[in-house]
């Protein structure tokens, strides 16, 4: 029997989760291959979605009609905001989940879209015929055929685990590497590299006390998709906070000749914004402490998270540090910490629509394009998913700007300066974060999302009924003036200056002493406007809008401006080693990139201004 589908989808992680949803939404048949069906959405390392940076792709991946943030919220033990002292486009938000309940949730989600198949099994090899994407082959001898196939195997190609001088071929603790498909890459022509990442030591919870541990609790209320209302049902559990010490530091400093790190056993590049305790006490030598949280896995287990603490020495090096941490000197462990190398494919072998330039019909998504974290990951199995049904489809790729999300900013950083360690999405990558907010990122990204069939009815008239209600109340507020009389009692009890004549409200709410959703219930605008809806998510907007309104219209100037290069368009087969005016870096890294315009040229590393000048005036000829 021939089965043939088509999408092919490989791994079922946070990429491959997001890849099948949102191909098989669109209406491709897909057929989700992986080693564990028990493991589908798997949280390998932190049991947390969103962080700084992070949090906004979560929200773009909701926008658009992905599933991250509604599984996250399901399954959310504690929500948090960071950076709210900062100004809204640095805020980020966090939600600690329930690690089994994660996975379920995601596996329940995707049976329940009859367009996706599953087969446990792993797949050695790809089945290509004059350079296009036929199928796969797997280790049980079955052949799939298909339209596509997206990659999105994380840490499993040639997977290899270190614990101490031990280590093993794994793609996670206990789980088999994927052998075959990264030779048969390299075999024709691919460049495949080694990464390294690494995870913490679990502690069981019975073992730890908390009464000598500061506790963070949840923030209660907020979450991720733009549907739900209803976060937390319950007060959430807990995360605690302890640090290292000297002693602490001492003993793992014992357990460095058996480091596989500075053993030069481990040769991938690991990720310098997540690094191991062993690399933080080398780094920041001249520090007594770490700071570390302890992080519930679930409401049903006793089962801890050591975020912090993430290390490859040996499993009784780790055992005995921890257990001179304050809270832990009882610990019991569940599993150690431990390091992984694994195969990834520089992404700057890809389209900007996540295919190989290669291979037609073949797609990558996650970790082996050389990022690191579930978001990034998910994000980019999205991308790949509706890419590869566009494909099939003969319809137009689907590419996200840099100034209309961070999704965006992802994957052209990825295909246009490609990665030297493991990539981490941060606020500060982004040049128009103003703009890209996690607040407004449904207002950036639903309607589209709509018109690729990925976003529900639901979402585009959620995004309508806020859209109107935010113009109503800014209408509100510019045109409607208070007297001094009226509300320099008010601005006195908010440290704010008293004003001698009628104000538009507007410019009161201007003011950074004056929170609009505190203005509103003090003057019961609420009783003013009865037929507008006054969520807390939308009104934040509006103060936003209005407190930021100058930055926010001078970046919208200068994506303008940059938007002029993105449509100044490369010929596609452009010799770039014929242009002799081109410096000799420029020449070699523009004709492996191929960029498609001039604003994607200008991002590569060693193409300079004068070599765009040159560029603009060939393509002028």
């Amino acid at each position: 029997m021939k089965e043939e589908f088509d999408i092919i989808v490989i791994g079922g992680g946070h990429a491959g989760c997001e890849a099948s949803s949102a191909a098989a939404i669109m209406g491709s048949k897909v057929l989700l291959i992986t080693m564990d069906l028990t493991k589908i959405g798997q949280m390998s390392c932190n049991p947390a979605i969103g962080g700084i940076g992070k949090g906004q792709i979560v929200r773009e991946i909701d926008a658009l009609g992905g599933y991250t943030g509604i599984i996250a919220d399901k399954s959310m033990l504690q929500f948090r905001m960071l950076n709210k002292s900062k100004g809204p486009a640095m805020w980020s938000p966090r939600a600690q989940c329930d690690r089994i309940k994660y996975a379920i949730e995601w596996r329940t989600t995707l049976e329940s879209n009859k367009n996706i198949f599953f087969w446990q099994d792993t797949v050695k090899e790809l089945i290509i015929k004059d350079n296009i994407l036929n199928g796969v082959k797997t280790n049980l001898g079955c052949s799939f055929f298909s339209k596509a196939v997206i990659i999105t195997s994380g840490t499993f190609q040639n997977g290899l685990i270190h614990i101490g001088r031990i280590n093993f071929s794994g793609g996670r603790i206990s789980e088999l590497a994927s052998i075959g498909i990264s030779d048969q890459l390299r075999n024709l022509g691919f460049k495949v590299e080694r990464m390294k990442t690494g995870t913490s030591a679990r502690i069981d919870g019975r073992s730890i006390d908390f009464s000598l541990l500061k506790e963070q609790k949840s923030e209660y209320k907020g979450g991720f998709s733009f549907l739900n209302k209803d976060y937390l049902k319950n007060k959430g559990l807990s995360c605690y906070i302890t640090y290292t010490n000297e002693e602490v530091h001492r003993i793992l400093e014992k357990g460095f000749k058996d480091s596989p790190l500075y053993l030069g056993i481990i040769k991938g590049i690991g990720p310098r914004y997540c690094p191991s305790i062993e690399d933080k006490i080398v780094t920041f030598h001249e520090k007594e402490s770490h700071q570390l949280f302890i992080e519930p896995e679930g409401e049903n287990t006793s089962e801890y998270y050591l975020n912090g603490f993430s290390s490859s020495l040996p499993w009784d090096i780790q055992y005995k540090a921890i257990r001179k941490i304050k809270g832990l000197e009882n610990a019991k462990l569940f599993r150690p910490g431990y390091a992984i190398e694994y195969d990834y494919f520089p992404p700057t072998q890809l389209k900007a629509s996540l295919e190989t330039k290669m291979i037609e019909n073949l797609f990558f998504a996650g970790q082996v394009n050389g990022t690191t974290g579930y978001e990034e990951a998910a994000a980019q199995g999205l991308i790949a998913g509706i890419n590869a049904n566009l494909k099939i489809f003969n319809k137009k790729e689907f590419i996200i700007k840099r100034d209309e999300g961070y999704i965006g900013v992802l994957i052209d950083d990825l295909v246009t300066k490609g990665v030297d360690e493991p990539y981490r999405m941060f606020t500060s990558r982004a040049e128009f974060r103003i703009l890209l907010r996690q607040d407004n990122a449904d207002e950036r990204l639903t309607e589209i999302g709509y018109n690729l069939g990925l976003a529900t009815l639901d979402r585009f008239e959620n995004l309508k009924k806020k859209q109107k209600n935010k113009d109503l109340i800014l209408k509100y507020l510019k045109n409607t003036s208070i007297r001094p009389n009226d509300i320099n009692i008010y601005l006195n009890t908010h440290n704010s200056n008293a004003i001698t004549q009628k104000t538009k409200i507007s410019n009161i709410i201007l003011r950074p002493q004056i929170d609009l959703i505190d203005y509103l219930k003090s003057f019961n605008v609420k009783e003013i406007l009865k037929e507008i809806q006054f969520d807390k998510e939308t009104v934040e907007s509006v103060d936003i809008t209005i407190k930021y309104g100058g930055y926010i219209s001078r970046e919208k100037q200068m994506a303008e401006k940059a938007k002029r290069l993105e449509n100044i368009i490369i010929p596609e087969k452009m010799d770039f080693s014929k242009i002799n005016s081109l410096s000799t870096e420029s020449r070699i890294k523009l004709n492996r990139i191929k960029p498609k315009n001039i604003g994607q040229a200008s991002r590569i590393s060693g193409v300079t201004p004068a070599d765009i000048n040159v560029l603009l005036v060939y393509i002028g000829r």
